[in-house]
C-alpha cells in the first residue's frame, strides 16, 4: 500500500447519480437526437477510456488553444481571484480530473473543495490525489449532473463555483439560460462563479482548434461511433464516415460532424431506432459556442448574475469571468 495515499474515508464521496438512472436518461437523450433532421447525440458518447485519452492529446496539441490560454489565465490571476472573493470553498463543475485547478487550490486559503462531475471512477481517483497533495484540505467529491443535481452541492463555507474549459459553450442557449439560472439560485450573494469561454475569432482558426493536421481530433470524433456501437447494440460503421468541423456563424459556433460517404442505414438496437443518414449527410456529435465578453455578461445578467471581472490570455483567444448573484 501507499504510504502516501490518504485513508479510505479521507475523502467523503456523494453519488447523486444513479448508474442505471443515467443510463435511462443518456438513452433518451439520444433517441431524440437520432430522430431529428439532422440528427445529432449527446458530446458525453465520445468519453471511454479510449476518447478521454485521445481528448488528453488533444489539449497539447498546437491548433488547441484553449486548454492553455485558460490555464495562463488562471495563473495570471489566481491571486485577484483569491483576493476579490475571499472563499474558502471551492466547487468546480465538470471536474475531471482537476488539472487546472490545482492553480487555484494554490492561491485560495481554502477549507473544502468540492469537485463534482458524472464520472464516479475518474472523480474518485482526482479527488484521493488533491487530498493526497493537499493534506489540510476536507474534500467532498460529489457524483451527479449539472442539470439537475446543482441545488444538491454542499453548502460549506463560503463558495466560488468554476465552471471551466468553456464546457457552457457545449449547451445550446436553452440549456445556458436554464444552467445560469440553476447557478444563480443556489449562490449566496457573498458566493461567485467562475466562467471560462472560448471567445469568437477568426473562422479559420476555430476550425484548425477542431480538426488538426495529425487527424486526432478525427479519431476522437469517430471514436463515438464505436462507444454507441458497444453501449448501446449500434451497427455505425465508423470507417464510413469522415469528421468535418463546420463553422456556424449564426450559431457563433463549431459543429462537430460526422458525414456519411454514403448512403448509411443504422440499426441502434437497445433505442429500438433506425436511423437513415444519405451521402453527405451528417450526424451532429458537439457544438461548441464562441462568445463575445458582452455576450457573456448579457447571459449572465439575464440569470441575475453579473459580471465584477474578466480577464483573457495575452492573446485574446479565451475568457474568464468572475460574476456573483445581482443580490
Amino acid at each position: 500500500m501507499d504510504d502516501q495515499a490518504p485513508p479510505v474515508d479521507a475523502v467523503d464521496v456523494d453519488v447523486l447519480l444513479d448508474p442505471a438512472d443515467w443510463a435511462t436518461e443518456m438513452a433518451d437523450v439520444t433517441r431524440r437526437g437520432l430522430q431529428e433532421d439532422p440528427p445529432w447525440v449527446p458530446p458525453l458518447w465520445f468519453y471511454d477510456d479510449e476518447g478521454s485519452a485521445l481528448f488528453d492529446e488533444i489539449t497539447r496539441l498546437p491548433e488547441y488553444y484553449p486548454t492553455r490560454a485558460e490555464a495562463a489565465i488562471l495563473a495570471a490571476r489566481a491571486g485577484e481571484i483569491a483576493e476579490r472573493t475571499g472563499v474558502d470553498t471551492l466547487v468546480e463543475l465538470g471536474s475531471g480530473t482537476s488539472e487546472k485547478t490545482r492553480l487555484l487550490l494554490e492561491a485560495l486559503e481554502l477549507t473544502h473543495f468540492v469537485p463534482f462531475d458524472c464520472s464516479e471512477g475518474i472523480l474518485r481517483e482526482s479527488a484521493s490525489t488533491i487530498a493526497r497533495e493537499h493534506p489540510g484540505l476536507a474534500v467532498h467529491a460529489v457524483v451527479g449532473d449539472f442539470h439537475r443535481h446543482l441545488p444538491d452541492i454542499p453548502r460549506k463555507g463560503r463558495r466560488l463555483l468554476a465552471f471551466l474549459g468553456s464546457t457552457i459553450g457545449n449547451l445550446d442557449p436553452g440549456q445556458r439560460q436554464r444552467f445560469l439560472a440553476g447557478v444563480e439560485a443556489g449562490l449566496d450573494d457573498d458566493e461567485w462563479l467562475l466562467l471560462g469561454t472560448d471567445l469568437a475569432k477568426d473562422p479559420a482558426r476555430l476550425v484548425a482548434a477542431y480538426d488538426d493536421a495529425a487527424g486526432v481530433t478525427a479519431a476522437f470524433n469517430r471514436n463515438a461511433l464505436t462507444v454507441m456501437n458497444r453501449e448501446l447494440g449500434a451497427d455505425f460503421d465508423a470507417d464510413a464516415f469522415h469528421h468535418v468541423a463546420h463553422w456556424d456563424p449564426a450559431g457563433s459556433r463549431i459543429e462537430m460532424r460526422l458525414v456519411a460517404e454514403a448512403d448509411q442505414v443504422v440499426d441502434v438496437a437497445a433505442l429500438d431506432v433506425e436511423v437513415h443518414i444519405p451521402a453527405d449527410g451528417w450526424l451532429r456529435t458537439e457544438i461548441s459556442t464562441k462568445f463575445e465578453p458582452e455576450s457573456v455578461c448579457a447571459e449572465l445578467a439575464g440569470a441575475g448574475l453579473v459580471a465584477e471581472a474578466q480577464w483573457t490570455d495575452p492573446d485574446g483567444d479565451f475568457l474568464v469571468t468572475l460574476a456573483r448573484p445581482v443580490g
